[in-house]
């Protein structure tokens, strides 16, 4: 199981544009219409399904919100930060 960050290390390696709500981590990514979205949505969760870690999508008309946390662990963890990075780089 990963070891939950503590919470200088949370705000030390959060990527930019996350930002830490709770135990969770979170970002909203804009587009300029739906399908964009849902397409960006289909990447992500396919990175995810990779690393066998998931989080949790929101589709709206014009933003992608993706929260992560590893709830395992009761927060957030490497692995949280590690892939709001991955994330970050199929945008």
């Amino acid at each position: 199981m990963p070891n939950r960050l503590d919470d200088d290390e949370i705000d030390r390696r959060l990527p930019d544009d996350w930002e830490r709500e709770g135990d969770e981590i979170v970002r909203v990514y804009t587009f300029d219409d739906y399908l964009d979205g849902v397409t960006f949505a289909t990447q992500v969760a396919e990175v995810a399904d990779e690393e066998f870690h998931h989080p949790e999508i929101r589709i709206r008309y014009d933003e992608v919100e993706v929260r992560l946390t590893s709830h395992e662990a009761g927060g957030i963890t490497d692995a949280d930060v590690r892939l709001a990075g991955l994330f970050d780089a199929e945008r």
